[in-house]
């Protein structure tokens, strides 16, 4: 059966090459220029459910433009000490501001935002996210709580919907019937037969978000050049 998957996910792989691009950034904690507030406001921004490309990442350009570029939040105690009310222009949405500041409250603790993020994310584990110290932040579901590993430097996945529908389509073309359903199970089984099939399980997830269509294009082509920057 997995010589099946495989056969299957070379062909959807094959039609997202570059989507190694975004994975290093991920794993060398390296998305937006390395800054990890632009990184922790990103998934923030991405757990309330909105369209990736056409509001969070036009958003956290312009917090970056309004304030990292500007050297007015560059870290994450930056983040913390700024009122709300100063953020709101960025983003309107309570709770994601929130979430990002409790955050950065955690990580900030170290001193060195990269490698206190790097660390919690290597130590930090889907099968006790909701007692981790910002798994259980509220604002940080599973989803969330992986995006930030990711970005982290783990090479793991995210059990969004998304996700699940294109690796249950592939295990359907494949026909593999038993299909993990609880979230913790299919990130454990979905990383465990990437590497059998020769893939890194977090290109494997960038994949199915990128074979997506918006209009007529898919969001590899759409997106091409906010990929490359970000």
């Amino acid at each position: 059966m997995r010589k099946k998957f495989k056969a299957v996910l070379d062909i959807y792989m094959k039609s997202v090459p570059e989507v190694h691009i975004p994975c290093d950034r991920c794993l060398n904690t390296k998305r937006w220029d390395g800054n990890v507030v632009l990184m922790v406001i990103d998934a923030a921004f991405t757990s309330i459910g909105l369209n990736y490309f056409t509001s969070v990442v036009p958003a956290v350009e312009r917090f970056r433009i309004t304030y990292t570029e500007t050297g007015i939040i560059t870290s994450c105690s930056d983040l913390v000490k700024t009122p709300l009310s100063n953020l709101k222009n960025i983003w309107k949405n309570k709770r994601s501001w929130n979430t990002a500041k409790q955050i950065c409250s955690y990580l900030m603790k170290s001193g060195n935002d990269r490698a206190a993020f790097r660390n919690w994310a290597k130590k930090a584990g889907p099968a006790l996210w909701k007692v981790d110290p910002i798994g259980s932040i509220n604002g940080v579901g599973i989803n969330t709580f992986q995006y930030l590993r990711m970005m982290g430097g783990i090479d793991t996945v995210m059990p969004d919907k998304i996700v699940k529908r294109v690796v249950y389509e592939i295990m359907d073309k494949a026909g593999i019937t038993e299909k993990p359903e609880k979230d913790v199970e299919f990130i454990l089984f979905l990383e465990d037969t990437a590497r059998a099939c020769g893939y890194r399980p977090i290109d494997v997830c960038w994949m199915t978000w990128l074979v997506q269509s918006e209009g007529e294009r898919v969001r590899s082509d759409k997106y091409k050049d906010i990929l490359g920057k970000i």
